[in-house]
């Protein structure tokens, strides 16, 4: 059993919670308690950006252990995992009994070794990971995966839908909801990327944004097929040239590199895109699917 409390009942019969770091995403989420009627106690380094919310009935402790007490729940939305023991460590004596809600973006092992620190300082921590920006918070389509103490998180999870209706436990291992956030922005990164990418190009031959937005998202919306076809074949490991071939892939690549670099555009990208199916290549795979990749993406080049 878990020693943290999860009362977030205050004297008022209203509940409360504390929400430390203030950035875009503790604010939209210090707004969100705020309209379903929480006491929010709000901590910020700069502790201008509280005013909007003060204004609005939050209350802004003067330091974090004082904002630690109004509460036994304390949402915390840093930059990192060193920002929040930067900011808790000199309040440790702060933390015991609290539930500290790690929306805070870092990696798995960051997330397991904060959950240690949270324990030995007599705190339990439910690792988040929020899947939309700032805007979506307190949308009821929105999602955020946690990891955890399962009954901690039952507990809290009220409070949790708060800041995004959908709440995805993704087990008792801290770094797993971590894990499905980084997946995420894997995802994310790299696809954006590929749009700057694109853009740069049809800049160079005179386009807008604009003039290929159609276009683009078209090409994005048909990925979902792509990832549904392909999961089935992976997960049982069949990398079958039926569909595509990896030789073909390495063609259509060298075809995106060698338009880029004919409009002065900057290569770095599709070069490191085809440098990736050359190794593909090298490793035998010509005559396989191009999702053989996935296999070699999975040790360093050169392992």
């Amino acid at each position: 059993m878990h020693s943290a409390s999860t009362n977030t009942n205050t004297g008022t019969g209203r509940p409360s919670v504390t929400v430390i770091g203030l950035g875009p995403m503790g604010q939209a989420m210090a707004a969100a308690f705020l309209d379903r009627g929480y006491e929010v106690t709000l901590w910020n380094r700069t502790a201008a950006r509280a005013d909007a919310l003060v204004a609005r009935g939050a209350r802004l402790a003067p330091d974090v252990a004082q904002a630690l007490a109004a509460s036994g729940v304390a949402v915390v939305s840093l930059t990192d995992y060193a920002a929040m023991y930067e900011v808790l460590g000199p309040a440790a004596a702060a933390l015991a009994g609290r539930v500290l809600v790690n929306l805070s973006s870092d990696t798995p092992e960051q997330a397991r070794a904060a959950a240690r620190w949270a324990a030995e300082r007599g705190a339990v921590q439910l690792t988040g990971g929020v899947t939309v920006p700032p805007s979506g918070i307190g949308r009821a389509a929105s999602l955020t995966f946690y990891s955890g103490p399962r009954e901690v998180f039952d507990a809290v999870r009220p409070l949790l839908e708060v800041v995004t209706g959908r709440t995805d436990h993704r087990g008792e291992d801290p770094g797993a909801a971590a894990l499905f956030y980084q997946l995420g922005m894997t995802v994310f990164w790299t696809a954006m990327l590929g749009y700057w990418q694109a853009l740069a190009l049809a800049r160079a031959n005179g386009l807008t944004a604009a003039d290929v937005l159609e276009h683009a998202t078209g090409t994005a919306n048909s990925l979902p097929d792509f990832f549904g076809f392909y999961a089935d074949r992976i997960d049982a490991g069949r990398h079958d040239g039926d569909v595509d071939r990896l030789a073909m892939a390495l063609a259509s690549v060298e075809h995106v590199r060698h338009t880029h670099a004919a409009a002065g555009v900057d290569t770095t990208l599709p070069a490191a895109v085809a440098a990736l199916v050359r190794r593909g290549m090298d490793a035998g795979h010509a005559a396989d699917s191009f999702s053989a990749l996935v296999a070699l993406m999975g040790t360093p080049a050169g392992a």
